[in-house]
């Protein structure tokens, strides 16, 4: 890869022609900026806005206490890359064929369809002929090959990685793929890790300081609390209470999230950009608890399930100047409808050819639709799907009968009343197949041994109380 050595540092006139490119001088009330920030495995219940008793988050807890919390929301996926490729796009993501998480291409497939389909536009796709300069801090998981680069779907500035997850400390100068790889960058020589939730903070805070001036997009995709478990000492010190050493490292890795989440705001509050800048936060999906020790409670399930703790994600909306300050939006949304509110209030049209599965959500947050966003929702990972229906929630699974629960009065799915309420699972099931059948054939797949491991996750028991 020849163009990797590009990425990784740029000659300086080169760096100062882009950047003066990108100075162009705009009054700040013209066009909202939009920062995206995305937790990585993160447990529902490890926010102290969600009861954490255990881990403090007061910088996330802000941005709710100052912005709209979303109580019914969800990813389109239960892993990390499908999800990230649908809010990317606005798309759900098995609509163009994403329905596996990324991994080794399998025999039958072609590796060059091995990420996100190059005809897709991104939100910086979307932004850029609206004047906006994008930028992408972390993790990308949509994609090695070079067709599937950020800086080749719409963004202008990269520092990350490619992959699904990354070392805390260190990184190998040799190595292109797997949790030491090389740090990419195509605007300055990346500087040695010191603990990379700092790092991306830094590159987040120098982003926002060098397009204070252009309307921008910036998407700080942290790793966060993705393994490996990996803290400093200083904030394991900060959770030494705690006795379970796992949980203490996520701990102290949630809280060093929540204090560079801290650091962004400050920034932009700083640069004086508060009243003109969108603030998203969100998790690509549930945490995983048995492999990083979040905690999901009250729902049941994890990372890898259509479950409530699977999917079922915190999710903030953020703009004091034009939203509810402090209040609650109970009316199930998705990630889906992140790039189409975006678009919306940059001043884009939506192409009918390729229209979004997400909604724009400010009519609704404004109180200028009073119907709800969205009146079903739908998955399909891998060998599951799902469909939520009001409160009604179907789950079809290979190796039994449907699941069928009542959310409104059974939040941690314990009950199946599928049985119970047969016209209702035939009506759902109905809904669901057609929405299925319809669906493009996947443009990878996954290793068989992951289907099996995804079945069997519905039969375990998960923590539904905060701990102590």
């Amino acid at each position: 890869m020849k163009s990797f050595i590009f990425f990784c540092a740029l000659p300086l006139c080169l760096i100062t022609n882009i950047s003066s490119c990108w100075s162009q001088k705009r009054p700040a009330t013209e066009k909202p900026n939009f920062i995206l920030i995305v937790a990585d495995d993160l447990g529902f219940g490890d926010l102290s806005m969600n009861g954490s008793k255990q881990i403090q988050t007061p910088h996330i807890d802000a941005l709710a206490e100052t912005g709209v919390n979303f109580t019914q929301a969800y990813v389109s996926s239960a892993v990390c890359a499908p999800s990230r490729a649908g809010f990317i796009t606005g798309i759900n993501q098995v609509e163009f064929g994403f329905n596996n998480n990324l991994a080794n291409n399998q025999k039958g497939f072609d590796k060059a369809f091995l990420g996100l389909p190059i005809e897709q536009k991104t939100i910086p796709d979307l932004l850029k002929p609206l004047g906006y300069v994008s930028g992408l801090i972390g993790k990308w998981h949509l994609g090695y090959e070079q067709q599937f680069h950020p800086l080749k779907r719409g963004f202008d500035e990269f520092w990350g990685y490619t992959g699904g997850g990354h070392d805390y400390f260190t990184s190998n100068p040799n190595s292109k793929r797997g949790y030491k790889a090389q740090i990419q960058s195509n605007y300055k020589t990346p500087q040695k890790i010191t603990y990379l939730t700092d790092d991306k903070g830094d590159e987040c805070v120098s982003f926002i300081e060098r397009h204070k001036d252009q309307p921008f997009f910036l998407l700080a995709s942290f790793n966060a609390p993705h393994g490996p478990l990996q803290a400093t000492e200083a904030d394991l010190k900060l959770y030494a209470h705690i006795k379970d050493k796992r949980r203490r490292t996520y701990a102290a890795m949630v809280h060093r999230l929540d204090v560079n989440i801290g650091r962004i705001m400050a920034r932009v509050k700083k640069q004086g950009l508060s009243k003109n800048t969108v603030v998203v936060f969100i998790s690509d999906n549930g945490g995983p608890v048995y492999g990083n020790a979040s905690i999901n409670a009250p729902y049941r399930g994890k990372k890898g399930t259509l479950l409530e703790g699977g999917i079922h994600v915190p999710y903030i909306f953020n703009w004091p100047q034009n939203l509810p300050k402090g209040e609650t939006y109970n009316a199930p949304v998705s990630s889906l409808d992140i790039a189409p509110t975006f678009l919306a209030l940059a001043g884009g049209t939506v192409n009918p050819k390729k229209p979004f599965t997400g909604v724009n959500l400010m009519p609704f947050l404004l109180k200028k639709n009073k119907a709800k966003p969205h009146e079903e929702l739908l998955w399909r990972f891998t060998v599951s799907a799902s469909i939520r229906e009001g409160n009604w929630k179907l789950i079809r699974l290979p190796d039994r009968l449907p699941m069928l629960f009542n959310l409104a009065t059974d939040t941690s799915e314990l009950n199946n009343i599928a049985l119970k309420n047969i016209e209702k699972t035939k009506e759902l099931l109905k809904k669901l197949g057609n929405w299925d059948v319809q669906l493009p054939h996947p443009l990878f797949l996954e290793g068989p041994e992951w289907r099996k491991n995804q079945v069997e996750q519905y039969d375990k028991t998960y923590p539904l109380k905060q701990p102590e």
